[in-house]
């Protein structure tokens, strides 16, 4: 049942009582897949200049980036608490006295978009555009280049318009848009679904639409409503006389990562491209996401989204959990990403003898080497410390655990499970194979001690607050908290790379022998 608290509880601290009207959303009460719709509804529900606050157990900095995405930059974040314990957080809905809509003295309309909310800003354009008589035009006034709502409007209306500069920056962008006066009325009777059948490689039907047949207007909304007819695993096929990149990204924002987009052919005259709906056997886990490009983990990590031990759930399953939006999620996860983790080979690809050698020599050396030095800082800083700042006495209890449970786990690790993998790679015969059984259990046990090393670590960033660096900390302090968010980084893609590439694909080479 959703809660909104509004009064304030004697937990929270530091907030000024003449905040008192303010609507406090108590996270931890509401059931968690409703617990960003309930911050989204109510924030919705502000008018401008009020606020609510966020009372959570950690910081929700994955809210701030999912309003930030969704409705633009239109609230303020102000964190009231900052841990270690509860954060509070007033979001403030700004105020915005500019017109969305208004006039030149010239008798020109322009359209002032940044006034305008995020989620309806191409739409007021396409209202506005379609509203236009031939001749006629309006003004695009916005604070950057808005050169996709060109491609967009040529995509969806066709060449019937002209694109005119009047102010390119750096702080503002004003662009002209004329409707071109040779436009004529088209035919009331002109066929809507312009598609033929054609017959694939694999002897299937494919629907294919012949998109330069199609009244401008209806392009778009013809391969729309022919992929929302596809069953799970068809196709249809767009034919059009330049690239349709356009439509790929509408299809991605309004229907997710739901489809496939393949190129038969690109240009110079005609572009086909394939886009098949996905089946179930298509819906790949966050582990597997990152373990065909690491580089995807960024995204998973920037939304708190564990793709190490959490990482047999989908996106779909995995933002559920937490209450996020999994459009937007799927949406930066087919971005390019910048080159931000310490590697970029595609480890999905080697073999795993070599890969479980990769992991000894890379990570397990990498565990031995610091975290005995960890063990040594933890107990110093908070045998110093630990007065004044007493989240330091369970830090050090979990970093003694997390010592006694990875040595203990690398042993066992180098001396039967990676041994095991690798006789299984090298038999040729199954009367050469180790136990079946046996293997299966170890994986399994290997995999429920990353899961508990995991939540060890996962409290200690709680605990220190994002490894936040009080200002009386001393140069031990310090570093000890660097060394963990390091630690915490290189024991995630290890853990990745043993439970979502080589534990997966040995459990496969067993079941496949």
């Amino acid at each position: 049942m959703i809660n909104f608290v509004a009064y304030f509880d004697s937990s929270i601290k530091n907030i000024d009582m003449q905040t008192a009207n303010e609507i406090v959303i108590n996270v931890q009460e509401i059931e968690p897949r409703l617990r960003h719709l309930t911050i989204f509804q109510t924030f919705d529900e502000l008018q401008e200049g009020e606020s609510l606050i966020i009372h959570n157990n950690h910081d929700p900095i994955p809210v701030y980036h999912q309003l930030m995405n969704i409705r633009g930059d239109v609230f303020t974040w102000e964190y009231l608490q900052d841990g270690p314990q509860w954060w509070d957080i007033r979001v403030t809905k700004k105020s915005n006295a500019q017109q969305q809509i208004f006039t030149t003295p010239q008798g020109e309309l322009v359209l002032n978009i940044p006034a305008i909310e995020p989620k309806l800003k191409h739409p007021s354009i396409f209202k506005v555009f379609d509203n236009t008589k031939p001749g006629d035009s309006f003004i695009i006034h916005n604070d950057h280049d808005p050169k996709p709502v060109y491609y967009q409007l040529l995509g969806e209306r066709g060449d019937v318009f002209t694109w005119e500069y009047l102010e390119q920056g750096p702080q503002w962008w004003d662009v002209r848009v004329t409707l071109k006066a040779t436009i004529q009325d088209k035919p009331t009777e002109t066929n809507t679904t312009i598609v033929s059948n054609a017959t694939s490689a694999s002897s299937q039907k494919e629907i294919v639409i012949d998109v330069p047949t199609i009244e401008p207007k209806l392009k778009h909304p013809t391969i729309f409503q022919v992929f929302d007819e596809l069953q799970a695993g068809e196709s249809l096929i767009i034919h059009n006389d330049h690239d349709p990149k356009p439509v790929y990204y509408q299809l991605l924002g309004e229907r997710g990562d739901v489809f496939i987009w393949e190129y038969l052919e690109q240009g110079p005259q005609w572009w086909d491209v394939r886009v098949t709906r996905k089946g179930a056997q298509d819906h790949q886990t966050v582990g597997q996401i990152a373990a065909k490009d690491l580089r995807k983990a960024e995204v998973f990590k920037k939304y708190g989204i564990d793709f190490c031990c959490g990482g047999k759930k989908t996106v779909r399953e995995a933002c559920a959990e937490k209450g996020i939006d999994a459009t937007i999620v799927e949406q930066e996860l087919q971005q390019p990403v910048q080159n931000v983790t310490k590697s970029t080979q595609n480890f999905d690809e080697w073999n795993l003898d070599f890969l479980a050698d990769y992991i000894v020599n890379t990570h397990h050396n990498y565990v031995r080497k610091y975290l005995p030095e960890i063990f040594g800082y933890a107990a110093k800083v908070a045998q110093v410390h630990g007065d004044k700042h007493p989240e330091l006495i369970p830090i050090n209890d979990l970093v003694k655990s997390i010592h006694k449970e990875l040595s203990e786990h690398l042993v066992e690790e180098e001396n039967t499970v990676f041994p095991a993998i690798k006789e299984f790679v090298k038999a040729s015969n199954a009367s050469a194979l180790p136990e079946r059984s046996a293997l299966q259990s170890i994986l399994q046990k290997m995999e429920n001690e990353h899961e508990q090393v995991g939540k060890h670590l996962e409290s200690i960033r709680q605990l220190s607050n994002n490894y936040a660096i009080p200002q009386d900390a001393c140069s031990s302090y310090q570093l000890l908290f660097k060394m963990l968010d390091e630690f915490e980084a290189d024991l995630f893609v290890h853990i990745h790379l043993e439970n979502n590439i080589l534990f997966a694909k040995a459990r496969d080479l067993v079941a496949s022998k």
